[in-house]
């Protein structure tokens, strides 16, 4: 009967993140429209978008291989499992024992590293310069993200996710100015990964500056609205993982029953709000940098997280 139940409540976590992106996405798009004075898309946009794209036919160029056609399954996968093991409202949950900060890099690597050879297996310009682009950001993301890891690591002992939520949500961690350096590092890496302003922009389609959509630029139908539902899960991870990490405050702890978890549900539902929020007057009152800006832009998240990592040897309470 516990077995059953612990399913259940994993099941649960999952389709969560699963609904729960699309709502983000066109939260935050509407944020960003009354911010600049227009009504805006509905918020269930993102999921009209997403029913339209699956019910159009798939257009396949000549030239196109299997690993075109197999790619948006992939990513789309690798992200979903990677988003489903960030504790959200609560943890210690049935897949906990995966739940851990190494696998979900090693996750996003993966469906990144397949995004990118598909955007090259066409042989277009524009899918070239996209997959150049994104390898060249995630080379300075990823030291960036690892020394984060290494920083939240060094203060909880731990890079398994429940644990590391757990322990900072505790009174013995205190406020540190590491943590502080991390989370922002983060933050700067979340922007950079999700192809969000001052990045990129993912409204738009401008050929000498877009990232992402140039990578993307020759799928339709349903293998679109797979990356595209795959973009938004990754979105939404990224924000469940630095409330996770850093405002774990309220998640409920395992065993503690449905009162808890409803309890850590509401709260998480309002601690991505307030992120959505955040990230769309963010993105309305900052322009996008030119593309030779983003190494300085990461490396300043990977000096932050470097920074963290030193003052924690210099002194734990720091």
């Amino acid at each position: 009967m516990d077995l059953i139940a612990d399913i259940a409540v994993q099941g649960v976590q999952m389709l969560l993140v699963f609904l729960l992106a699309p709502l983000l996405t066109g939260f935050i798009r509407k944020v960003k429209a009354r911010l600049q004075r227009r009504r805006g898309p509905s918020l269930l946009q993102p999921y009209r978008d997403l029913v339209r794209l699956l019910r159009k036919e798939v257009v396949l160029a000549d030239n196109a291989s299997w690993l075109f056609r197999a790619v948006p399954y992939v990513t789309f996968a690798a992200i979903w499992v990677a988003a489903a093991l960030v504790p959200t409202f609560a943890t210690g949950l049935l897949f906990n024992w995966t739940a851990d900060l190494i696998v979900i890099v090693a996750l996003l690597g993966t469906a990144r590293f397949f995004l990118a050879l598909a955007g090259m297996d066409v042989g277009t310009s524009f899918g070239g310069i996209g997959s150049s682009r994104e390898v060249m950001i995630a080379a300075l993301a990823e030291p960036a993200m690892l020394m984060i890891v290494f920083c939240v690591a060094l203060v909880a002992g731990t890079t398994h996710l429940s644990t590391v939520a757990n322990y900072i949500a505790s009174t013995a961690v205190g406020l540190r100015v590491s943590l502080g350096l991390a989370m922002i590092a983060l933050v700067m890496v979340a922007l950079a990964e999700n192809a969000r302003i001052p990045i990129d922009n993912p409204s738009t389609h401008l050929e000498l500056t877009m990232v992402h959509e140039a990578m993307i630029l020759e799928y339709s139908g349903r293998h679109l609205a797979l990356i595209e539902y795959g973009a938004q899960l990754k979105l939404l991870l990224y924000v469940s993982l630095i409330v996770c990490l850093f405002y774990p405050w309220g998640i409920g702890v395992f065993g503690a029953g449905p009162v808890a978890y409803l309890a850590g549900a509401a709260l998480y539902l309002f601690k991505i709000t307030v992120a959505g929020f955040l990230l769309a007057v963010f993105e309305t009152a900052t322009a996008k940098m030119r593309v030779f800006r983003v190494p300085q832009f990461l490396g300043a998240a990977l000096m932050l997280g470097l920074l963290g990592t030193l003052l924690l040897f210099v002194s734990k309470g720091l």
